[in-house]
C-alpha cells in the first residue's frame, strides 16, 4: 500500500485528557481508527506525556502514527498555536522548552479564579480542577467546562463570549513562547512546524502576513489548511497562502471531545489537490504498525 493512499485521511491535530481534551489517548486512537483515519497525531498543548501511549495504542490498532504537540505562542500580542509533527519525543531541548511554556498556567489559573470571584462566581479554580488530567496544563477550557456544569452558562462558546476573552471577567493574559523559540524546538527535534488553524486569529491582513513571513523565516514549513473550524472559504484562502509562502499543507480536526468539537476525528474534507501534503515530507518519521 502506498504512503499516499495510507495518508489520504490524515488527522494531524487532536487533544486528549493529558491537555484539554476529554478522552484518554487510547480512546482517541480507537476513535480515529473506527472513523477511518489512516495517519494520526495526538497534539496535546505544550506536553508530550501522552505521546508514547498514543503511539502504542495506534500501532496495536494498525494505525500509522506521527508524534505531535501544539505549542502556545505569543505573537503581536495575541496567542497563536504552532503544531509540531514528526519530532523525536525524547528530545531534551523540546521537552525543556514545553515545560517552560506551560510553567505559568497554574498562577494564571489562580488569577482567573480571583477575577471570576469578583463577579460572583466562587471557587472556579477548584471547579476547573475536576476536569484537569494534568494540573500543569489547566486552561480556559477547563474553567469553561466547570461554568457549564455549574449552570452559569449553557455551553462553552457562551462561557468564552461572557467571561474568558480579552476585556471580560476571567480573562488573564499569559506570555507564551516566542514564535522563533517554538519553531526552533520543533525543528531541532527533527520535526516540522505548522501554523495551526490560522483563520481563528483576529489579525489584520498586515499582521497575518507578518505572521506567515516570520514563521517561514524562523524555519516553519507548514500551515493547517483543512481543520475543524475552517470554512470552505478559509480553505481556499489558506491554500492560496500555502502556495504563496511555499508551505506544506496540513489537515487536522482539532478534536477535543465527542460533545464539544466542531468536527469528529476523520471527518474532514480532503486537502485541495494543488497543495503538497505535510506528510509527504514526514514519510521517514511515521511510526508504522
Amino acid at each position: 500500500m502506498s504512503t499516499q493512499h495510507i495518508c489520504s485521511n490524515a488527522d494531524l491535530h487532536s487533544h486528549s485528557c493529558v491537555s484539554d481534551g476529554t478522552l484518554e489517548p487510547e480512546a482517541l486512537a480507537a476513535r480515529a481508527k473506527a472513523n477511518g483515519v489512516e495517519l494520526w497525531a495526538l497534539t496535546d498543548h505544550d506536553e508530550l506525556a501522552g505521546q508514547a501511549r498514543a503511539r502504542d495504542a495506534a500501532l496495536k490498532l494498525g494505525l500509522p502514527y506521527l508524534t505531535g504537540t501544539e505549542v502556545s505562542v505569543t505573537f503581536a500580542g495575541r496567542v497563536v498555536h504552532t503544531v509540531g509533527l514528526g519530532f523525536d519525543m525524547h528530545n531534551e531541548a523540546l521537552r525543556e522548552g514545553l515545560h517552560s511554556t506551560r510553567g505559568g498556567r497554574g498562577a494564571r489559573a489562580q488569577q482567573m479564579s480571583a477575577s471570576l470571584a469578583q463577579v460572583g462566581i466562587k471557587d472556579a479554580y477548584e471547579g476547573a480542577l475536576k476536569y484537569v488530567g494534568n494540573p500543569e496544563l489547566i486552561s480556559r477550557t477547563h474553567f469553561a467546562r466547570h461554568l457549564v456544569e455549574s449552570g452559569v452558562c449553557n455551553d462553552i462558546p457562551e462561557v468564552f463570549r461572557r467571561f474568558l476573552t480579552e476585556g471580560k471577567p476571567g480573562f488573564v493574559p499569559h506570555r507564551w513562547a516566542g514564535l522563533g523559540d517554538a519553531v526552533r524546538w520543533i525543528t531541532q527535534a527533527g520535526g516540522i512546524a505548522v501554523i495551526a488553524h490560522p483563520a481563528r486569529y483576529p489579525f489584520t491582513p498586515t499582521e497575518e502576513y507578518a505572521l506567515f513571513t516570520e514563521f517561514k523565516a524562523h524555519g516553519g514549513l507548514g500551515v493547517e489548511v483543512v481543520t475543524g473550524n475552517h470554512s470552505a472559504a478559509d480553505v481556499v484562502k489558506y491554500a492560496d497562502m500555502a502556495l504563496e509562502f511555499s508551505l506544506l499543507a496540513s489537515r487536522g480536526s482539532d478534536f477535543h471531545s465527542p460533545t464539544e468539537s466542531h468536527t469528529d476525528l476523520g471527518a474532514l474534507p480532503d486537502l485541495p489537490g494543488r497543495l503538497t501534503p505535510v506528510w509527504q515530507a514526514l514519510q521517514d518519521r511515521v511510526h508504522h504498525p
